[in-house]
């Protein structure tokens, strides 16, 4: 991505108009994955649609995600972070530790698992061992989370005096770690009522917040660039009523 089209994104996070009218209140720490598909002549991701009765962004496209929980970071894997990765998770930590990247990239996989049924990883001859909750369904299936195959791609933080503030981070797995499929978890009645795999450029036009298309855009960057763990990673956030798009 050259830089006209970083100062394009960060333009298009600035124009937006927003409700800052709430309580001020500190982001919360959280990940998700943008899953692709690269077999066919487009790469796809995939998205999920919000149920429209849901009080937060009801009835949007978005990707799979939320907050990290204490014991995401327990969880037995096949492999941890690439070193590249790791070290950009923990710049602009307040507090660094190979514990905390390994949990933000863990929730990742676990809100996978929760809202798409999808258990990203590798199968094993034994089962791993779980902190519990859906990690369980990783011990049934046999499934290890494979973490040197997640790419970081995003992070954000929501602007201040909003509804709701993350601290998010945006990974990326292929679609060949995906080793098991849970029946049944989307639906009518789901906090995601559909799963839409759709090409990326596609994708962004969807109705969809504007975090999300853009981070689309920095992926499908990331994609014509290699997927190479040590490449740059876009940090947005706001300070003095304006936008940052810094590289970390």
């Amino acid at each position: 991505m050259t830089s006209n089209d970083g100062d394009r994104l960060l333009r298009r996070m600035s124009d937006m108009e927003r409700d800052q009218s709430f309580p001020d209140s500190e982001p919360r720490d959280a990940a998700t994955i943008m899953l692709i598909d690269r077999a066919g002549p487009q790469a796809k991701v995939l998205l999920g649609r919000r149920h429209h009765s849901l009080k937060f962004m009801p009835g949007k496209l978005v990707f799979p995600g939320g907050r990290i929980e204490a014991h995401d970071r327990a969880m037995t894997a096949v492999s941890e972070l690439h070193p590249g990765t790791q070290a950009k998770l923990l710049e602009r930590v307040a507090a660094p530790s190979p514990e905390f990247a390994r949990g933000m990239a863990l929730a990742a996989v676990r809100e996978m698992a929760e809202e798409t049924g999808i258990l990203l990883g590798v199968k094993g001859e034994t089962a791993p061992q779980t902190p519990g909750e859906i990690w369980s369904e990783f011990a049934k299936a046999r499934v290890f989370p494979d973490l040197g195959q997640l790419h970081l791609i995003a992070r954000a933080i929501t602007p201040p005096k909003r509804p709701k503030r993350f601290d998010t981070r945006f990974f990326t797995a292929d679609a060949t770690t995906i080793a098991h499929r849970i029946e049944g978890v989307v639906g009518p009645d789901s906090e995601l009522v559909e799963l839409v795999w759709a090409p990326i450029e596609e994708a962004a036009r969807f109705d969809m917040p504007t975090i999300t298309s853009v981070v689309l855009e920095e992926l499908a960057a990331r994609v014509a660039a290699g997927m190479a763990h040590d490449l740059p990673v876009p940090f947005y956030y706001m300070g003095s009523d304006r936008f940052y798009r810094e590289l970390l």
